[in-house]
């Protein structure tokens, strides 16, 4: 796998001059030029990129999801994760292939700084290519704006210019969290598709003694079968239920608890063994964080 360590190196990668500052770049989708496509078919990034593209004729590849940029959208993509670009010729970006721009900044561009530490609550640097922001006009404008103002801000470098730029990124970040919350909504219909096949697929293991074995479903494991990654999953269910993912699968967990404790004769220690617990403690515990509780309480109230 190739490693792009510098935006330094990526700009001399793609053609494009020597960047005005070591850590933070702004660079124009039309002005790249591949001119080696092997490097670009494993490849992964020493820093961070977020892009807001349009009409590009390439696509690129995160395992095994393709997504093309024919209608706009935005990306977030993490140092060290995998991606891979098929190019359908050399010279496959240039003006007549689509617009875009992306925002490239070096982790140590945050050392020291808050943002340093919070940039990993935002869940969509974790998200696979295929769910991508897609934006209105309005919003594509105040992102834009946003590159505009960090491209302008390093060209003339200060002891004011690392803050500024970095109120700026914080500020980006934010208003695609927003618009992620506001994608949430807007494409409800196919979320609560995707809520139902969650739900059948919850059902179909827990009733399933044999699945109970391994323990509960993972998050990572129902993601998987879903065709999403596990953050936008847990973003997308928390948008419409106010529970995470992890926090959806322990309440099928004690539902199905609560039926063993109310319809068979089974001790505690046997249904926890049941639900996958290696230990009837963990069981207790969870199942009193849940219901306010124990377990043996809940059985006395139907007797």
């Amino acid at each position: 796998m190739n490693i792009i360590n510098s935006i330094s190196r990526f700009h001399h990668l793609v053609s494009l001059p020597e960047p005005l500052h070591p850590l933070i770049s702004v660079v124009s989708v039309a002005d790249m030029r591949f001119t080696d496509n092997t490097i670009w078919e494993h490849f992964a990034l020493g820093f961070y990129c977020v892009s807001l593209k349009k009409g590009i004729l390439g696509k690129v590849r995160y395992g095994q999801q393709y997504y093309d940029y024919d209608k706009g959208l935005m990306t977030f993509v993490a140092p060290r994760q995998v991606q891979a670009l098929d190019a359908p010729h050399d010279d496959m970006l240039g003006p007549d292939a689509g617009t875009g721009r992306a925002l490239l900044f070096h982790p140590d561009f945050l050392y020291k700084h808050p943002l340093a530490a919070a940039i990993k609550n935002y869940g969509f640097f974790s998200y696979d290519v295929n769910e991508a922001l897609h934006l209105s006009e309005k919003e594509e404008k105040n992102i834009a704006e946003i590159f505009q103002k960090i491209e302008e801000e390093y060209q003339h470098i200060d002891r004011h210019t690392q803050d500024i730029i970095l109120s700026q990124i914080d500020l980006l970040l934010n208003y695609s969290n927003r618009f992620y919350e506001r994608q949430f909504i807007t494409r409800k219909a196919v979320n609560h598709d995707l809520l139902t096949r969650l739900e059948k697929l919850l059902a179909e293991y827990f009733d399933n003694p044999r699945n109970l074995q391994n323990g509960s479903p993972t998050v990572e494991s129902l993601a998987d079968k879903l065709n999403l990654s596990p953050h936008y999953l847990s973003d997308m269910l928390r948008s419409l239920t106010g529970q995470s993912a992890q926090q959806h699968i322990q309440g099928k967990l004690i539902e199905k608890a609560k039926e063993y404790l109310s319809i068979t004769n089974l001790s505690v220690a046997e249904i926890a063994y049941r639900l996958g617990f290696e230990y009837p403690q963990s069981f207790n515990k969870l199942f009193k964080k849940k219901t306010n509780i124990s377990p043996l309480e809940f059985r006395q109230t139907f007797n």
